[in-house]
């Protein structure tokens, strides 16, 4: 039987029975009970067993304990004794030191003194071996050979740099250096057909040479110089040609392009920094480019009329930007290997000729804007082709907009931003000023200024329609200036976003340097999308860069108000749209009524005066022009109904945004503004009962019997008003109370009234109260 599944950590009674029972109840089911008796008895046994080990390994033990504690007591012994012998060595080592003090002092001494002489020795035959070579050093200038003259002034460069507390150091200094100025002249003519011709070889050892006299920058030089001067006269060769200004500059970065793979490839095999070697030829060739491309870009821009300046210097600027980016692809994977410096340098000889056009851009913007504006017409000799030009002008002024956003975005990358928007702000005043314009001569066409021929009323809606167009117009001007707002302030977060660190705060004071440098360590530079003409250009103009930019990334780009200003514009342009259509309607209501305080009939008074004070107030009709009022207010719903029935997104938006006069006053209910039809028959309506106020207190004096007229004239209005479920206004109200008093109750119903309006009342009515 195996028993060691007792010694398991995780030994379980029950699983153990289990498994010892279980191949007993397969091979002899019947005799559980009798292999239960023998498993007992061998446990039992192995009890027995186990105790018996435990008793003999316990005597062991009690028998071994002496012999440990003995060998534990002499352990002690010696580490005491190792102890006090420890003791005695540091106590021996201290008194040697004591002892040989002195004698170490006087061995350092020996030691510098035999340094100094070697060093004068050494000195000596430097010196010795200066003069020798300064002696031979002519001879070998006659040999004509580079090599061996450069190993001779190797060796004196070395002899002299031992010689350096000499009183001559200083004249030995200038000798060495005539002598390499010899050595690079005899070099010149070979170095520069070493160049010209592209020999790997002998550029290896004038690579050599030089470095080894410490005359690397005058070996560059020389490189720099020879393909420079080929360069140049390729740009020369190209302006004396008929090729465009644009073709030109095409083909002559198609040159630089070349040049860079060409001898990138070239100095990788002489110079030991061929980035930083080829970046540098091409500096130094934009800079020495005769005539200059800035100068060419300064003529050409003057040939081009106002209308094409700036899709001029757009379509330069493309050519440019093009070889910058294709220059950027072949850089890219480099620039951890090339000096950045060097490489920012490159990048501003690229594009320093746009840099004063690019902080003008503005200006420029500014200028083609509103001459592309100009050319949208507005004004027409019918009223309806206005209208139309004005629908159609919506469309055309935003896509100015737009165009002007992707010329931002092309010669500035979004950095002239506020020069953009000082553009749009031109555009858009410009626009609303036109549109203001128009909106004057519609109103003179339909002479609304003007009063009609008092003698005939009759109804035309036509203004009124062409105005509610107008309006829509408006609605959709607002519905785009607000879409165009987010989709501007999206790319320019997009792409001029770049420029703005997450360490920027409007409040620091080194925010803004802060701003336009990145991580000098990080790896990940890269100075082409750096380039920022602003930063040291216009200061003010780049604070603004990085406000605005501040601005929309904590606010996000949904909040913006770039365009808040040509919003406020569009605004007052749709108020004074809103106008226009207000007036188109009450000018006929204001014509009838302008008639009412000089009607001859309110003071006549005649035989038939006495007959008719005592007839009732039922046999009296309405005059004539409350009558045309009347009809033209009842007839006003019928066109009012295309605001409640069109679903015309942008005509609801600016009926919203504009505010109609005589608004309804204080405490009365306003249901109307719940609906915009109902909003504008109120307005009306109030204009119209107001106004005839007006007109009813300039009557001078008014007969007993045209004051019942005049009640019953009253009484219609108020009818009307009621009929369009509105409400009379208080001062209507109160003249009817007071044109309907009798002269002897008028003293105790005016007290419950304004005194001014009782005391004109009164003064009409000849009542002496």
């Amino acid at each position: 039987m195996d028993f060691s599944k007792f010694l398991d950590d995780e030994f379980d009674v029950k699983d153990w029975i289990n498994g010892a029972f279980k191949a007993v109840q397969k091979d002899v089911p019947g005799k559980v009970d009798g292999y239960a008796a023998t498993l007992v008895m061998k446990l039992q046994l192995f009890i027995q067993e186990v105790n018996n080990a435990i008793e003999e390994t316990s005597n062991q033990a009690l028998q071994n304990m002496p012999r440990v504690l003995r060998d534990v007591e002499a352990l002690k012994q010696e580490a005491s004794f190792l102890k006090e012998q420890m003791i005695l060595v540091k106590e021996d080592v201290k008194k040697f030191e004591q002892d040989t003090a002195q004698s170490m002092q006087v061995l350092v001494s020996i030691d510098q003194v035999k340094s100094r002489m070697q060093s004068a020795a050494e000195a000596l035959q430097e010196a010795d071996k200066w003069s020798t070579l300064s002696i031979d050093i002519e001879e070998t200038f006659k040999t004509q050979d580079v090599t061996v003259i450069a190993a001779k002034l190797t060796s004196m460069q070395s002899s002299l740099a031992m010689l350096v507390d000499t009183p001559d150091y200083s004249e030995k200094c200038v000798h060495l250096e005539a002598l390499k100025n010899r050595l690079e002249a005899i070099a010149s003519p070979q170095i520069v057909t070493t160049f010209n011709t592209q020999s790997l070889d002998s550029a290896k050892v004038f690579m050599k040479v030089f470095t080894e006299i410490d005359r690397m920058p005058q070996l560059l030089a020389y490189y720099y110089k020879c393909h420079k001067g080929h360069l140049v006269a390729i740009w020369q060769e190209l302006c004396q040609t008929d090729l465009s200004l644009q073709r030109q500059l095409t083909e002559f970065y198609d040159t630089l392009l070349s040049t860079w793979h060409s001898q990138l490839q070239w100095t990788s095999q002489v110079f030991k920094s061929p980035y930083e070697v080829v970046t540098i030829l091409l500096i130094q060739t934009l800079n020495a480019m005769v005539p200059s491309i800035p100068v060419c870009l300064h003529s050409e821009m003057e040939r081009a009329g106002p209308e094409a300046k700036l899709t001029t210097l757009l379509e330069f600027y493309e050519t440019t930007s093009h070889f910058a980016k294709g220059l950027e692809t072949a850089m890219l994977t480099h620039l951890d290997d090339t000096n950045l410096i060097k490489v920012a340098e490159l990048v501003e000889a690229v594009y320093s000729p746009y840099k004063s056009y690019q902080l003008k851009y503005g200006d420029l913007e500014e200028a083609y804007l509103l001459i592309e504006l100009s050319a949208v017409p507005l004004e027409h000799g019918e009223v309806i082709d206005c209208v139309q030009e004005l629908s159609h002008s919506v469309t055309k002024l935003f896509g100015l907009a737009s165009g002007a956003v992707d010329r931002c975005m092309k010669l500035t990358d979004g950095i002239g931003i506020c020069g953009l928007l000082k553009a749009l702000k031109a555009l858009f005043t410009k626009y609303v000023s036109d549109v203001a314009n128009t909106l004057q001569s519609i109103r003179t066409k339909c002479r609304l200024e003007e009063m009609p021929d008092k003698s005939h009323f009759q109804e035309d809606w036509t203004a009124f329609h062409n105005s509610v167009r107008i309006i829509s117009c408006c609605g959709d001007l607002l519905r785009q200036c607000q879409d165009f707002d987010q989709q501007l302030s999206n790319r320019i977060l997009l792409l001029a976003g770049k420029h703005l660190s997450d360490s920027y705060s409007p409040c620091s004071l080194t925010s803004i340097h802060e701003a336009g440098c990145t991580d000098k360590k990080s790896a990940s530079r890269n100075p082409w999308q750096e380039y920022n003409y602003l930063l040291k250009g216009n200061s003010a103009d780049y604070t603004s860069l990085m406000e605005i930019l501040y601005s929309l990334k904590e606010k996000g780009t949904g909040n913006s108000n770039l365009l808040s200003e040509a919003r406020s514009a569009l605004l007052r342009l749709n108020q004074q749209t809103h106008q226009l259509a207000f007036d188109s309607v009450f000018v006929r209501i204001k014509q009838q009524l302008s008639v009412v305080p000089r009607m001859e009939s309110w003071s006549l008074s005649g035989m038939g005066e006495t007959l008719t004070e005592e007839l009732p107030a039922f046999s009296l009709t309405p005059l004539e022009y409350i009558t045309n009022i009347g009809q033209y207010i009842m007839s006003l719903p019928l066109h009012l109904e295309p605001f409640v029935t069109q679903e015309d997104a942008a005509l609801e938006l600016a009926l919203h945004a504009g505010k109609l006069p005589f608004p309804p006053e204080q405490g009365d209910e306003l249901p109307e503004l719940d609906n915009i039809a109902d909003y504008w028959l109120g307005s009306i309506a109030r204009a119209t009962m107001q106004t005839y106020c007006e007109a009813v207190l300039q009557i001078p004096e008014i007969s007993p019997h045209s004051t019942k007229q005049l009640a019953t004239d009253i009484d219609y209005l108020v009818n009307v008003m009621d009929a369009l479920g509105l409400q009379p206004s208080r001062t209507l109200q109160q003249i009817l109370t007071l044109i309907k008093t009798k002269p002897e109750e008028y003293r105790q119903a005016a007290k419950s009234l304004p005194q001014r309006l009782s005391s004109t009342i009164a003064a009409m009515r000849n009542i002496d109260y």
